[in-house]
């Protein structure tokens, strides 16, 4: 862990400076182009993020990382958020750092040593199966896909989609229903490993968003399970926890999330600056000097300011109670936090005109992207509900008025 504020302010200014001279130059010729045909400049600049010790921020000293926590992984990840390369460069990226976490703790020993070291040292993907598109991502106790135990091996069947980063990945995460007939229907479902040269898996498709298919890890995958036999030693954790260990995976989920969104904010208002600065209406007089321009600058600045304070306060509490004792907070992150981003996103690209909607910027890539913020890891109208519920609950306990 890091010991001091100014250790840890140096670290960001390390992390800031590395983006600036090898990833902005280059990050719109590989995220509007073929994410594939850059995989060795990205594999060079993973290398070179660990000759400079900042690489895998997350991990421990012991597993080759900086030994952050999460409070200090937070202001980290503010920072890789300015760049959609950023977390992707120094292997911290979702979905694997959320794998990452979820097998060091209940991983086997076996799995540990086959996929998560890998994984950890940045030679192959991973990816998360749990949405299905015939039932509502909202409510997952509803899915289909099933692993039923076949003496040693588990034998899945089942359809999922928005599998994030499916195409080019080494092995998958699949949430399935193992326990049908638990009374309780939070313990019907486990997480099973499945490596993806498995004959019975099969990536359908990269889902398209809004006319932009996407690959490798820039894609979000449709899968299919058919008679997918893979040993019961690739079980994590105990049959039946499938859900509880998704609560312990989101929970710090959540804040990668909300700070990487952050740090689109951050990047976002400094074009939308720049942008009013330099561009004229008439002769000497530019957008910047226009009232409206002014309001949207410092709305920005404040929901910005206002989103990490919450976020970092998340984090805090996370480490010092735990996730349970952090609902609140993080169902309040989620939905705060992705509201303003989709704001401050808005502005900038009205304050940029039509050239906002193009791919000149990088406001046209976070806006389609990132509109499904306010939909996974559990919708804002969700998480509001359950804000409310927990608020309306604690007054009427204490007598209300």
């Amino acid at each position: 862990m890091m010991q001091t504020s100014a250790t840890l302010l140096d670290l960001v200014s390390r992390y800031q400076a590395f983006l600036k001279e090898y990833i902005y130059p280059i990050e719109k010729e590989i995220i509007f182009g073929s994410f594939k045909s850059h995989l060795p400049k990205l594999r060079e600049l993973r290398e070179l993020a660990k000759s400079k010790c900042l690489f895998t921020p997350h991990l421990s000293l012991d597993e080759g990382g900086l030994g952050l926590s999460l409070h200090e992984f937070a202001r980290v990840s503010e920072i890789l958020g300015t760049s959609p390369l950023g977390h992707y460069i120094f292997n911290c990226n979702a979905p694997d750092i959320g794998n990452m976490e979820l097998m060091h703790q209940f991983a086997s020993l076996f799995l540990k040593e086959t996929f998560l070291k890998p994984l950890q040292r940045g030679e192959i993907r991973s990816c998360f199966a749990m949405t299905e598109p015939e039932h509502a991502g909202s409510n997952p106790i509803h899915m289909s896909t099933k692993a039923v135990l076949e003496g040693d091996e588990y034998v899945i069947n089942g359809h999922k989609w928005f599998t994030t980063a499916a195409d080019g990945a080494h092995f998958t995460i699949v949430m399935a229903i193992t326990n049908p007939e638990a009374e309780n229907v939070y313990q019907r479902a486990s997480m099973i490993l499945v490596p993806l040269d498995n004959p019975g898996y099969r990536l359908v498709r990269n889902i398209s968003i809004m006319g932009y298919e996407g690959e490798d890890y820039l894609s979000h995958g449709e899968v299919e399970f058919t008679n997918c036999r893979v040993p019961k030693s690739y079980l994590i954790g105990e049959e039946g926890q499938g859900f509880t260990l998704a609560q312990v995976r989101l929970g710090p989920g959540r804040i990668h999330h909300c700070m990487r969104w952050i740090g689109i904010c951050e990047r976002a208002l400094g074009l939308m600056c720049d942008r009013a600065m330099s561009r004229e209406l008439n002769p000497g007089k530019f957008l910047s000097g226009q009232q409206t321009i002014q309001n949207w600058i410092a709305e920005s600045a404040a929901e910005i300011k206002a989103s990490r304070l919450l976020v970092l306060h998340t984090a805090e509490k996370i480490e010092k109670e735990g996730a349970k004792a952090a609902k609140e907070d993080i169902s309040t992150i989620k939905f705060f936090v992705s509201d303003v981003l989709m704001k401050v996103l808005d502005r900038a690209i009205q304050v940029h005109g039509a050239l906002g909607i193009t791919d000149d910027t990088l406001l046209s890539f976070w806006y389609r992207h990132e509109r499904g913020a306010r939909i996974y890891d559990g919708p804002d109208e969700v998480h509001k509900s359950i804000l409310a519920k927990s608020i309306l609950k604690s007054r009427a306990l204490n007598g209300g008025i």
